[in-house]
């Protein structure tokens, strides 16, 4: 909360909901009792609180409160970076043609320019404090350190979530540290830049100058050039979005410059012409892949509603000085022209696109975006990439990042350990697998991954059009006042 005030405002207005399933839960109930236990329960009926009062603040207000710093204290180490960009670099036209080639001729957006990126380093550290502040040495120093207690090559290239409007680095740094601790590597965080202020593709430019900088460091970069068979992707809820976006550019570049050269694509880069190879895989949490939200459905274990109230930026917030947008849009990340071109949302991207892709780890529970997850995986699947799918009964969004401490969100991080590091140091032994996870005990069964997506793969671009046709004439009727 921002003030004491709007905190006071939330315990009054919380606190019976919050005793009703504390209630409905000891006496069993809870439409949910038999699957969650009751730290679930209040964990799940609290965010839902929160997220019901959200309307009531400023877009602005919102995302200030969840990009604040925060003091970095305990096992892992926070260095943090800033990638330059030069003159003459040829990453922005590389990203811009993409979108041109994989859209329809019809869609607008607002070309942003190339600026630098910031980020943070994130490493384990081995320390018995919890408590324990940062050592008060430089930030290459802090690299350094962090360096030194790597016992792997991995490096995770991480997006962090939050709608593409909110959270940071920061808030995302338990769950990054963990992984870094679980594979032995390193993890890059990404503070890629936020709509609206900042709408599609500014994300994506960021990404790839990031991505870029890992494998060609700059002048004063602090690592060394870094294999793209030791990079993974890897990125939660819309930060899943951005990983997939990035890996959809690098296979168009790919197929371009196939046909136009035979050769591998390149791009200018701090003055020298350099590859744009593949990473070695990509760990997905919950990722957003249908920013139309036509296939999302309520569920009695999520906390996220189906529908997006920037859908209707009229009424879901008060205005602000970055929202409504200038000029208007109908959704806070892209225009509405936008919505279903493939770097935007991914399962728009012809199944084709996919092909030769690395290996991919997806993770959800049974949420509101579950179905274009199980759809996205068939499609990856169909096209014979190696697809490591995870299910877990009855849990929310971003289920691992929430109970990190609990054994299903340690079972969560696990698994993305052991894929990551599999694609790293054993890429031939990543096949195509899928499991669902029961509530409670954990037990696993297998799943075939192929028919996931119930056979309606082929009709979701049309629904996902109709979706945004909607979308389009509400903001019009909305917005501009038409008919």
């Amino acid at each position: 909360m921002s003030s004491p005030l709007q905190a006071l405002t939330f315990l009054i207005t919380a606190t019976p909901v919050i005793l009703k399933t504390l209630l409905l839960h000891l006496v069993g109930l809870s439409p949910t009792s038999k699957k969650w236990d009751l730290h679930t329960a209040l964990t799940v009926t609290a965010l839902r609180a929160i997220l019901s009062q959200s309307h009531k603040s400023t877009i602005t207000a919102q995302q200030q409160r969840t990009i604040q710093d925060r003091p970095v204290r305990g096992a892992l180490w926070i260095s943090h970076v800033t990638f330059p960009v030069s003159p003459g670099d040829s990453v922005r036209d590389a990203a811009l043609d993409s979108i041109q080639d994989l859209g329809n001729g019809h869609q607008e957006y607002t070309i942003p320019d190339l600026e630098p990126v910031t980020a943070e380093w994130t490493g384990y550290r081995a320390i018995e404090s919890s408590n324990a502040p940062e050592p008060e040495v430089s930030e290459e120093e802090k690299y350094t350190s962090l360096m030194s207690e790597t016992t792997s090559s991995i490096t995770l290239l991480y997006f962090h979530g939050g709608a593409y409007y909110l959270m940071d680095p920061a808030s995302h740094r338990g769950v990054v540290a963990e992984y870094a601790r679980l594979t032995g590597g390193r993890a890059l965080s990404v503070r890629y830049r936020l709509a609206p202020q900042h709408p599609f593709p500014s994300q994506l430019l960021d990404a790839l100058l990031v991505y870029l900088s890992l494998l060609h460091p700059p002048e004063g970069a602090f690592h060394d050039p870094v294999k793209p068979e030791h990079i993974v992707l890897g990125g939660d809820s819309s930060g899943g979005n951005l990983a997939l976006a990035l890996l959809q550019t690098l296979q168009h570049l790919r197929r371009s410059a196939r046909e136009n050269s035979n050769t591998e694509p390149t791009v200018f880069f701090h003055g020298k012409c350099v590859p744009v190879p593949l990473p070695a895989g990509l760990a997905l949490l919950s990722p957003t892949l249908d920013l139309t939200r036509s296939l999302r459905a309520p569920t009695p274990y999520d906390y996220l509603a189906p529908s997006s109230p920037t859908h209707n930026p009229v009424t879901s917030s008060p205005p602000c000085k970055i929202w409504p947008s200038t000029p208007p849009r109908a959704d806070l990340f892209a225009t509405a022209s936008m919505l279903t071109h493939p770097l935007v949302s991914p399962l728009a991207a012809t199944p084709e696109s996919w092909r030769g892709s690395p290996p991919v780890f997806i993770s959800c529970g049974e949420e509101t975006i579950s179905a274009e997850c199980r759809i996205f995986a068939s499609v990856l699947a169909s096209q014979r990439v190696g697809v490591v799918w995870e299910q877990y009964e009855a849990m929310p969004h971003c289920f691992a990042s929430l109970f990190l401490q609990r054994p299903v969100g340690r079972m969560g991080a696990r698994s993305v350990a052991e894929f990551v590091k599999a694609a790293v140091e054993e890429p031939e032994a990543v096949r195509t697998n899928g499991l669902f996870v029961a509530a409670g005990t954990l037990e696993r069964k297998e799943v075939d991954v192929a028919g996931l997506g119930g056979g309606v793969e082929d009709a979701v671009l049309k629904r996902m059009e109709r979706a945004r046709e909607e979308i389009t004439v509400q903001w019009e009727k909305r917005i501009l006042g038409t008919e």
